[in-house]
């Protein structure tokens, strides 16, 4: 099955520097990181394409919806996504700098997948005030800090010396 965002360049090598806008909906199955990914629903893509010599760049959004598990109460949780896609395609692409420009058409899939995916979080949260599964039974306590170190035993003896240290201010 043939990738919804392959784009045709026939008539942008025919008029370079002229800027052709590009808009398309699809799906793209596969894509995630950690415990968030990518729904399988539709995914928004909106980029201005330029022909540049032998080159094409490709610059505009790409929107889609995220599904992933809260990494505090492990509930189901997502939203929106929004990702900046700003890529070059040439004939004979550099690995991990450019993407490759086929004789008549080119795949914006593979750039499509690396934004998403970089645009996804990490460790998401259902809500910042989230308390975790059960916080009666395992309640998130904060300890405060001690700046003056006072009281406190030296890691290692070996170290003790260092505390009797003082410097003049």
């Amino acid at each position: 099955m043939a990738s919804p965002f392959l784009v045709p360049t026939g008539e942008l090598f025919k008029h370079r520097g002229v800027r052709q806008r590009f808009t398309q909906s699809g799906r793209l199955p596969g894509v995630g990181l950690s415990s968030s990914r990518v729904t399988d629903d539709d995914v928004e893509v909106d980029v201005t394409l330029e022909a540049q010599g032998p080159t094409v760049t490709a610059t505009g959004t790409v929107t889609g919806r995220w599904t992933g598990e809260c990494r505090r109460c492990l509930e189901e949780t997502g939203g929106g996504l929004e990702a900046t896609l700003s890529e070059v395609f040439e004939s004979e692409p550099v690995e991990g700098e450019t993407y490759p420009l086929g004789r008549d058409h080119l795949d914006l899939e593979p750039a499509i997948r690396e934004a998403l995916a970089l645009a996804l979080p990490l460790a998401p949260l259902c809500d910042e005030a989230c308390a975790g599964p059960d916080p009666a039974d395992h309640p998130v306590t904060v300890e405060p800090d001690d700046d003056d170190g006072a009281g406190d035993e030296p890691a290692d003896p070996r170290w003790a010396a260092l505390d009797q240290l003082r410097f003049d201010r």
